[in-house]
């Protein structure tokens, strides 16, 4: 996702009952910095926070949000107002974040269903029971999904930050701001910053619908023809409005979200090239190669040697 220079980021931080305030307050300090480091006028790096509470949920649409970690045991009720406010407005467009604890409220929310996501080491027992459909890997510091990241750990905050800046602005900036901050950002989990940030602030509803469709659905055949009944439009309105909406075709859209899926799931490791081929929507793992070659410049094995991530620090 890369930010026009007159376009400011709206991002959102939830202060849920139990929020680590100095998580909060550390994250808002972070964004504050950036336009002492980008220079007079700093319309590059523009970022309106906007702070979220249970009795404070505006409506207006955001760019991103974050729940931060927690100090306490407090634990998202699945019908609490800032978990219905999360769910609204990541089907909106926006990109739903967490650290730590705050996964608990994503996964409430719904929004780490099926999902690879990450928190503290320490929650994985409860985060296990309370949410078995997510496929939990809390050995790793941050999990980027697309539309959804995950950080675990109390101080994860500062990577979720620096994540975030880098996606927005790029990793110069990211990697300015680490300095500032005397914060080492070399063997901290940050994805390479270049991914698939398909568009979501378009404004057509049903494009965005099927949009949400193929970011769940992406591993199945999803022909144009069903796309388009799925959102009540002929094939040819269907395709001429999400070329639009998106700058590309259907087939094109599925296929840099499945390399992009699969780029993930490479950075993780563990899983076989055949096996994520087969996760991401590929049965001849041939095919998936030439398109992830076509897409990234690497063959996938040569992408996981160059881009494995290490197992994170617990704690």
């Amino acid at each position: 996702m890369q930010v026009s220079p007159n376009s400011p980021i709206r991002l959102a931080l939830v202060a849920y009952p139990g929020v680590q305030r100095s998580a909060l307050e550390g994250m808002a300090d972070m964004f504050a910095l950036l336009p002492r480091l980008t220079g007079a006028g700093a319309a590059g790096a523009a970022v309106d926070l906007i702070r979220v509470d249970a009795g404070n949920r505006p409506e207006a649409a955001v760019d991103a949000f974050v729940f931060p970690p927690s100090l306490e045991a407090t634990q998202a009720a699945p019908d609490h107002p800032l978990v219905h406010w999360a769910r609204d407005r990541h089907a909106e467009g926006a990109l739903a974040c967490s650290v730590c604890a705050g996964a608990f409220w994503l996964g409430q929310a719904g929004l780490l269903d099926g999902r690879p996501a990450t928190t503290h080491w320490a929650l994985e027992a409860g985060f296990r029971a309370s949410f078995p459909g997510v496929k939990l890997q809390p050995e790793h510091i941050l999990i980027d999904d697309i539309d959804v990241v995950t950080a675990g750990g109390l101080m994860a905050w500062l990577d979720m930050g620096l994540h975030l800046v880098g996606l927005w602005f790029g990793a110069d900036l990211a990697t300015r701001l680490a300095r500032h901050l005397l914060v080492d950002p070399a063997g901290r989990e940050q994805r390479h910053y270049a991914g698939f940030r398909p568009p979501r602030s378009h404004g057509d509803v049903a494009i965005l619908g099927v949009q949400r469709r193929m970011d769940t659905d992406f591993a199945d055949p999803l022909p144009v023809a069903m796309l388009a009944a799925g959102a009540g439009m002929s094939e040819r309105s269907f395709l001429r409005r999400f070329l639009r909406a998106t700058g590309m075709s259907p087939a094109a859209y599925l296929q840099r979200l499945r390399v992009e899926k699969a780029r993930g799931a490479l950075e993780r490791g563990g899983e076989s090239t055949a096996g994520i081929a087969w996760a991401v929507g590929y049965r001849d793992v041939s095919a998936f190669s030439r398109a992830f070659k076509a897409v990234t410049g690497l063959s996938p094995g040569a992408y996981r040697d160059r881009f494995r991530i290490a197992a994170g620090r617990r704690g």
